[in-house]
């Protein structure tokens, strides 16, 4: 084994990401100086992308436990969550922030292709994607580059695979110019006794590499991830891996086939860390060692040196460990679906880990040292509020003028790319692959499954308004799970759990830190509140760039991927006006709050504002007295007030019939506030006229604030007697917006 001088691996150690200390504690727990190949192993094994090291201390105090949830979030790869049935549904969302913003094509696909290996890993067939994404300017020809190349990524890759898009938010602020989120998320179904976990254990059991042959391709890719992005991060671009759906689709179909067996003890999806990561997370969970043969490990290029092969990224890979004696069984599977089927080694006892190559012991560490709750750092970073956060508190609505026009404000605002239509964006994804999506020609406020042979189905949504985190990460984090629970009610559905994407900027920022403790904070009381568990997700740090010297971090943004239970689809509510001579109601009250709105922002140019306002309780109670309505047959299409306020979710419930609306809004408050001001806990529903009277009793007997809004019908869309528009216009500038600056 090469050895290494003191000074020469604490100046390697370095140049990897791993500080002094961390050198120290890697000395302590090898008892000697460390090789190149084992710094290796350590720095990706402890970057923040795997160790969550400067985080771990916060996710512990999320809520986790739950009557329905199968396993909770860390103890595989995904979280698992029982529908019922027999069946469970496995779900899950990661980043891939920092390779798109230097390769949006492949770091998007490989993205998409990880987060599904994740799902079918457990043995349950991906039936759904989701997908939230941020980028920058969109007047920049560098924005419009990312997030053509984001978007066609995602879309050929998801397309090529066979998993339909069922949902999503793309969102623009100039603070991700260089640094876009891009956040998947997969959601699968799986026979609760077919499941298969991510662990190793049995000495003598052998150990073998699926699928794709191995690369160079994503060498350092999660060191990568955990370091901030610069001018020369270009330089960067072997860390990003290179995808291949085709190959991904029959990995999928071999692992699903080898699932229906009981000839494995556990299989790992190879994501970050590759080899170094499956076998060790392996290893640590069943408490045993390994012996691993790189030279056995089929690969792309000839000559890779022990730690590419290690810290290979190359997608498409799986590391399998089978019960001693099934092995051809194994094999034949995967030679069916003319995939690599290979054995690299085998379970040993004891905890160590040992890689060889040609008969060479290159590199060894204890398992547990080199994990997430084991040996890995955890660190309890210093964190203050912001110096912006008093100008944040100093603002003053009165000083805000009601416009002049408010047609033109409220069409202005609706015509903004972040109210606008994306169906640029989501028309280049198939959402119909599988024939399992609902919600496609009956659009809801989440996206609806389909489980065939069963009167369930499932809704998901993600969600996140970075503007309310930006001035209250507390409270924002908390209307984001507080919208997600609201989508899932408002589609007929119940929240049942959530996974979530925290992307943040530099850990060692007190500022950005401060960010990322109110966040959780406000994540733990409204899961709590909706009784919506914590099944996992991904936390991403170091989102900001530095650019000419200064550092510039993005908008904090806790995405939130939610999943709910349809118990009977008699139940899923669309969000759209079916008929005319419908109802409209307002559940909930009218509210007049400006704070940290797309209209504030974008009309009158005031960035620094509060987060809307939110009670719990209220949010809590206004979501479930609409489950009851629900439930009882009284609601025609419901759909949640949020981004672009009042009036935009009046005409988005317009346009997929075209048919219009004439209300009045009986309010002594701004009208500006009212119609474009983002309040919380606020729904608008259709009722038909025979339902109405029951309706409104039902809400009395709830003690239910409602406020009668007007009718359907028309092609006019009329507001207090004033025509904002008619449905045609206004589809066009939502439709156009989008387009426009795409084809500019």
């Amino acid at each position: 084994m090469s050895q290494l001088t003191e000074t020469e691996s604490r100046e390697a150690a370095s140049k990897l990401g791993l500080l002094p200390e961390e050198f120290d504690k890697v000395v302590e727990f090898l008892g000697r100086i460390p090789n190149f190949t084992e710094l290796s192993i350590y720095s990706v094994m402890w970057s923040e992308h795997c160790s969550y090291k400067n985080s771990i201390k916060w996710l512990k105090t999320l809520p986790k436990k739950g009557p329905a949830i199968l396993a909770e979030a860390g103890e595989e790869n995904a979280g698992l969550v029982d529908i019922g049935d027999g069946l469970a549904c496995a779900f899950k969302i990661e980043s891939h922030n920092h390779p798109s913003a230097i390769e949006p094509y492949q770091g998007a696909a490989t993205g998409v292709g990880g987060i599904n290996r994740d799902i079918f890993t457990m043995g349950a067939r991906p039936i759904a994607q989701l997908n939230s994404l941020r980028f920058g300017d969109p007047n920049l020809d560098r924005t419009k580059w990312l997030v053509k190349g984001v978007v066609k990524g995602i879309g050929d890759y998801g397309n090529a695979f066979g998993i339909p898009v069922l949902g999503g938010e793309v969102f623009f602020d100039k603070s991700y110019n260089q640094n876009p989120l891009v956040n998947a998320m997969s959601v699968g179904i799986v026979d609760i006794n077919k499941t298969i976990s991510a662990t190793s254990y049995g000495p003598g059991n052998p150990v073998f590499i699926v699928g794709s042959s191995t690369g160079k391709d994503g060498i350092h890719g999660a060191t990568f991830a955990s370091g901030d992005l610069s001018d020369d991060s270009a330089d960067d671009l072997p860390s990003v891996q290179v995808g291949d759906p085709f190959q991904e689709k029959l990995l999928m179909e071999a692992s699903l086939e080898l699932a229906d067996t009981d000839a494995i003890i556990g299989m790992q999806d190879m994501g970050a860390a590759g080899i170094t990561c499956s076998s060790s997370e392996m290893s640590a969970k069943g408490e045993c060692g390994m012996n691993i043969y790189l030279d056995k490990v089929p690969t792309r290029q000839e000559n890779m040196l022990p730690f590419e092969i290690l810290l290979s990224e190359s997608q498409e890979r799986m590391l399998v460990v089978v019960k001693k004696g099934r092995e051809q069984e194994v094999i034949d599977i995967f030679e069916k679906w003319d995939l690599n089927c290979v054995q690299i080694g085998e379970v040993t006892e004891g905890t160590q880990l040992k890689y060889f190559m040609n008969g060479e012991l290159v590199a060894e560490a204890p398992a547990d040292s080199l994990v997430l709750g084991g040996g890995a750092p955890v660190y309890d970073r210093e964190y203050h509020e912001p110096a912006y956060i008093q100008e944040v508190q100093a603002f003053d609505p009165e000083s805000v003028e009601q416009p002049e026009d408010i047609v033109s404000a409220a069409q202005k605002v609706f015509g903004h790319i972040n109210v606008a239509s994306k169906k640029w964006v989501t028309n280049q994804y198939d959402s119909m692959v599988g024939t399992v999506n609902m919600s496609t020609n009956r659009p809801s406020d989440a996206g609806i499954v389909n489980l065939k042979g069963s009167n369930k189905a499932i809704a998901v949504t993600v969600d996140c308004n970075a503007r309310y985190v930006y001035s209250n990460p507390e409270q924002g984090c908390a209307i984001a799970v507080a919208e997600a629970a609201r989508n899932i009610i408002c589609s007929g559905g119940n929240p049942s759990a959530i996974t979530n994407c925290l992307n943040f900027g530099n850990p060692y920022s007190p500022e950005a830190y401060w960010q990322f403790v109110g966040a959780i904070k406000g994540m733990t009381k409204a899961c709590e509140k909706f009784e919506t568990p914590v099944t996992g997700g991904n936390v991403s740090f170091y989102n900001q760039s530095t650019i000419d010297g200064s550092t510039v971090p993005v908008l904090p943004t806790p995405t939130i991927g939610m999943i709910g239970i349809v118990e009977d689809k008699k139940h899923i509510t669309p969000l759209s006006i079916n008929s005319s001579d419908h109802k409209l109601y307002l559940i909930g009250e009218h509210s007049a709050d400006l704070g940290s709105s797309q209209y504030l922002i974008n009309f009158h140019g005031v960035e620094n504002s509060p987060a809307p306002q939110m009670d719990l309780e209220t949010e809590w109670n206004v979501q479930n007295n609409l489950r009851y309505a629900i439930r009882n047959g009284l609601i025609e299409s419901a759909h949640d007030v949020s981004d672009g306020g009042l009036f935009t979710t009046l005409v988005e419930m317009t346009l997929p019939n075209a048919i219009g609306f004439d209300v009045d809004i009986d309010s002594e408050m701004r009208i500006d506030g009212v119609l474009l001001g983002e309040g919380q806990s606020r729904i608008v529903v259709a009722v038909s006229p025979e339902n109405e009277m029951a309706f409104v009793e039902l809400l009395k007997e709830l003690n239910q604030p409602i406020c009668y809004l007007g009718i359907t019908g028309g092609s006019d869309c009329l507001i207090n007697e004033v025509s904002f528009g008619t449905v045609s216009d206004l589809e066009k500038i939502h439709y156009g917006t989008m387009p426009s600056y795409m084809a500019n």
